[in-house]
């Protein structure tokens, strides 16, 4: 069984039960975008958690020592960039994107936020262990609108 096999499992299950990403973060007692990530193969699952979420989304066992490799994380890309600072970008959506993208669609319903009605702000936040980039992205959600054009026009 594959990591890739599971998470169309993990997938079809919580679908199946009704259970939202948060239910299963909520669960396991972790954060929800880093649970999504990871439910959809891009962390590691400690064993004690994986056995949770097995059991809740009623998959087989063996399941657990798969969610709990260290996964390939991301995907194979066309092009990286090659600017560090660009670059981390890409590694947070390469690690987060498919839980960002999910967890939109959960809260907000099937659209996408908008890059155009957009805000992006930066801060320094101080911490003991270094200081800490806050990134906020705010943008309007778009839902998807399956209109047809009029043919007569």
């Amino acid at each position: 069984m594959t990591r890739e096999d599971i998470t169309q499992q993990i997938v079809a299950a919580r679908l199946a039960k009704g259970l939202t990403w948060q239910q299963l973060a909520d669960a396991i007692g972790k954060p929800v975008v880093w649970t999504t990530a990871a439910l959809l193969g891009q962390h590691p699952i400690p064993p004690e958690q994986g056995h949770q979420l097995v059991e809740l989304l009623g998959l087989d066992a063996s399941a657990v020592p798969v969610l709990a490799a260290v996964p390939m994380r991301g995907g194979l890309p066309a092009a990286v960039p090659t600017d560090p600072t660009v670059y981390r970008f890409y590694e947070v959506l390469q690690v987060y994107g498919g839980a960002i993208k999910e967890l939109i669609h959960e809260e907000f319903g099937d659209g996408i936020m908008s890059a155009i009605n957009f805000s992006v702000n930066i801060e320094k936040k101080s911490n003991q262990a270094g200081d800490r980039v806050v990134v906020t992205l705010d943008g309007k959600f778009l839902p998807y609108d399956w209109t047809a054009a009029d043919p007569a026009q």
